[in-house]
């Protein structure tokens, strides 16, 4: 998230590039992720999906997951009760969470090793 508040959408300066693309010459499915990221946290929801279809559902991934570790973290300091159920439930729950996230990557994935 910090990545994504730093650099500004407008000057397109990412110091990251996808390798994927400077090999085949070819957007790969999480391409610009990046870019969204920072329209999404500046409230351009509009261009951040036309820069990448998936970038909300991924976004708000990352949102929750922050969310849950914090709320999490601070009930473990609280009490030691239901440690192991807090675990089952978080390893539920965020698995779920990721595979709704990431399908569209994921089913690009399954198309791509089927070909």
């Amino acid at each position: 998230m910090g990545y994504s508040g730093f650099y500004s959408p407008d000057e397109n300066k990412y110091p990251v590039v996808c390798i994927h693309e400077k090999l085949t010459g070819e957007p790969c499915p999480s391409c610009g992720l990046s870019h969204a990221f920072s329209l999404i946290l500046r409230g351009r929801v509009d261009e951040a999906v036309q820069w990448n279809s998936a970038a909300l559902q991924v976004f708000f991934f990352f949102v929750l997951q922050l969310t849950m570790r914090i709320g999490i973290g601070i009930r473990c300091l609280l009490t030691e009760r239901h440690l192991k159920m807090m675990a089952i439930v978080d390893t539920i729950v965020s698995s779920l969470m990721a595979l709704t996230a990431f399908y569209p990557f994921l089913r690009m994935l399954f198309i791509m090793i089927l070909r």
